[in-house]
């Protein structure tokens, strides 16, 4: 694990690092999808804004979400380079893209329909900063997994390095959310290159992050608050139902297909 870069006297969080890096990456794919969409504004600025505003509510829901860690540490914990909650960070973030889509004049759902697959493909690059530092996102202790008569032992790692370490092999959850982020913005990217009525795109965001996080939560070490439920899980069925509701009621609220050229013109048009 390498949670600090240590360049001379400054400690650099890989942390840090990795999310300056999905911004980045959210930046460009945001750019080139306002490029093939044939928008003029500033994804670049926009992306910005979004992240800040994204940071700020994945700690908020964090503390929100630990209560117990923010009597113990008191508001320090606000200023913590650990403990940020995805829920948190993709509520504000929409928010922000939202009013600035409105004040662009590009549109709420529009601007979510070009940025979704940034989000999908920016978390994931996020994750290898959590991976990186052993933040304590990972799974819990690897055990034997019978099936069908068959007993399969899943690959697993330690993080005796991170800062919150852990010396048994665990599920490395954070690569899991790597792979699923990357191909959830491949799909989006490619779905948005295609005829497509407002908002579908960011209803399928939603349900498939939502499906990717509900799956991996089984896994993880987040404690169990409701129906042997984690809050995240709770929080991405919800997602997931939004997801689809939203798709389905885009696609009939608005049937696009693809333009055809116009019809040539008869000659007897011109003589008439």
């Amino acid at each position: 694990m390498l949670p600090y870069l240590h360049l001379g006297w400054f400690n650099l969080p890989t942390f840090g690092l990795t999310l300056w890096l999905a911004a980045v990456v959210g930046a460009i794919v945001v750019d080139r999808g306002f490029k093939r969409a044939g928008i003029e504004a500033d994804a670049v600025g926009m992306v910005a804004v979004a992240l800040v505003a994204g940071i700020v509510g994945a700690k908020l829901w964090h503390v929100l979400d630990s209560p117990d860690e923010f009597r113990f540490e008191g508001w320090r914990v606000l200023w913590d380079t650990a403990g940020f909650a995805w829920y948190g960070g993709l509520s504000f973030g929409i928010l922000a893209l939202v009013v600035q889509g409105l004040r662009a004049k590009i549109g709420a759902l529009r601007i979510l329909d070009l940025c979704a697959p940034a989000a999908a493909i920016g978390y994931g690059v996020g994750r290898i900063g959590c991976f990186l530092s052993g933040d304590g996102c990972y799974g819990v202790a690897i055990k034997p997994v019978h099936l069908l008569g068959i007993t399969f032992h899943p690959w697993g790692m330690a993080f005796p390095n991170g800062i919150e370490p852990v010396f048994v092999a665990v599920y490395p959850t954070p690569l899991y959310e790597l792979g699923a982020g990357l191909l959830i913005g491949w799909y989006l990217w490619w779905r948005g290159g295609k005829p497509t009525a407002v908002g579908v795109i960011l209803g399928q965001y939603l349900a498939l992050s939502g499906i990717a996080r509900f799956l991996v939560e089984f896994i993880r070490r987040n404690p169990r608050v409701l129906w042997g439920l984690s809050n995240a899980q709770l929080a991405s069925a919800g997602a997931v139902v939004a997801g689809i509701a939203l798709a389905v009621w885009a696609s009939k609220r608005q049937a696009i297909t693809p333009r055809k050229p116009p019809a040539p013109v008869s000659k007897s048009a011109w003589t008439e």
